[in-house]
């Protein structure tokens, strides 16, 4: 006689599994080669991206560079993963999470090499998890950077049921002296700004709570374009500036780049300033977006919190010399961007001040908010 519980949830008559616990080696399995096709058409010069091995291998010097330093970042997609989970959008994420990190890296002047992802869940779904991969790859096709791998946890018990958890790690290089660190902003340099895609992958905890408290209907058409559904104009991916802006970084036609993520606008553009240069960011410059301009109405909100808290229209602001101004602008149109001029840097502590007159951004009375870095 054996001692111990009386568990009426365990297996009579055999052993435990895996299984039985909740984990599924074979759907892992199955999901590895499921995607295998998907890393594979990532490929690019340096990697092979093939899946299975405990690592994945890259050569800067078969990806054209002589004496590079490397560049990492990694990040999430926050809380938007659970709009794209509560209405089923599994397959733009997967966007968002390389655009994050490809985004950093590019603002140092560095080209994505390769990107691995992390996808946790408590109960593997294999239709979503492809989904899901199946963006990852689609993002860094747009990047130029090959899926060399990830790895992909089954956790019962962590995750409520259909709950998934991402993360995203990205390696790009630049060569050693051509890298953007914001030592060349001086004060006259123009701040040009790329138009945002939408929320892009920040400020969705204050979506979410807008969504819940005003019932917002998100199967039904947009109050702000009745061609599209609320819910695919809040969930659009967003928006991936490599291609567009590597060949200008490399022509030393950039001279630094600010990602507008947390923090908006105000807080985001200090990052690549050096001492002695304060941002002057004017919003009367540009056309709010209706689905700014929704969301700050539905919420009331204040300039200057949206200011701290949304891209405000403005996914990627760019500082360039003024005689390189209409030459950078060319080409980046070509290149498929929307580009406006936001400010300009002046002499001043470091920092950035975004103002607005009277009715721009619906205020009611000329506003400016100040964030020192």
């Amino acid at each position: 006689m054996t001692s111990g519980t009386n568990d009426e949830n365990a297996p009579q008559g055999a052993g435990y599994t895996y299984a039985d616990a909740g984990v599924s080696i074979a759907a892992g399995n199955a999901l590895v080669k499921a995607i295998a096709p998907l890393a594979k058409a990532t490929a690019r010069p340096g990697a092979t991206s093939e899946l299975g091995g405990f690592g994945g291998f890259f050569d800067p010097k078969a990806a054209g560079y002589t004496d590079p330093l490397l560049v990492a970042a990694n990040d999430g997609v926050g809380t938007k993963l659970k709009l794209a989970i509560d209405h089923d959008r599994h397959d733009t994420v997967g966007i968002d999470l390389v655009a994050m990190c490809v985004n950093d890296l590019i603002v140092q002047g560095a080209e994505p090499l390769f990107f691995l992802d992390y996808f946790a869940t408590g109960k593997l779904e294999n239709g979503v998890a492809e989904r899901v991969i199946a963006g990852i790859a689609d993002g860094c096709k747009q990047a130029g950077c090959a899926l060399i791998g990830g790895e992909t946890a089954e956790m019962p018990g962590m995750y409520a049921a259909g709950d998934y958890d991402l993360a995203g790690f990205c390696v790009g290089a630049v060569e050693r002296g051509e890298q953007l660190t914001g030592d060349k902003v001086a004060p006259g340099d123009v701040l040009l700004g790329l138009a945002s895609s939408g929320v892009h992958s920040n400020g969705y905890s204050l979506v979410r709570r807008l969504a819940s408290d005003k019932v917002w209907k998100l199967d039904r058409p947009a109050l702000f374009d009745q061609d599209r559904l609320l819910i695919d104009a809040l969930i659009a991916p967003t928006r991936i500036y490599v291609a567009s802006l590597l060949p200008l970084i490399r022509a030393g036609l950039i001279n630094a780049l600010a990602h507008i993520t947390g923090g908006g606008l105000l807080e985001n553009i200090p990052r690549i300033l050096p001492h002695g240069a304060h941002a002057h960011v004017d919003a009367d410059l540009w056309p709010q977006p209706r689905l700014m301009a929704f969301l700050q109405a539905q919420g009331h909100i204040e300039p200057e919190e949206m200011a701290r808290t949304f891209n405000c229209g403005v996914g990627m602001v760019l500082a360039v010399s003024e005689a390189n101004v209409a030459d950078v602008t060319a080409k980046l149109e070509a290149a498929g961007e929307t580009v406006v001029t936001v400010g300009r840097i002046e002499q001043g502590e470091k920092g950035c001040t975004v103002r607005g007159s009277t009715e721009t951004w619906s205020a009611k009375g000329d506003w400016s908010a100040t964030h020192l870095g």
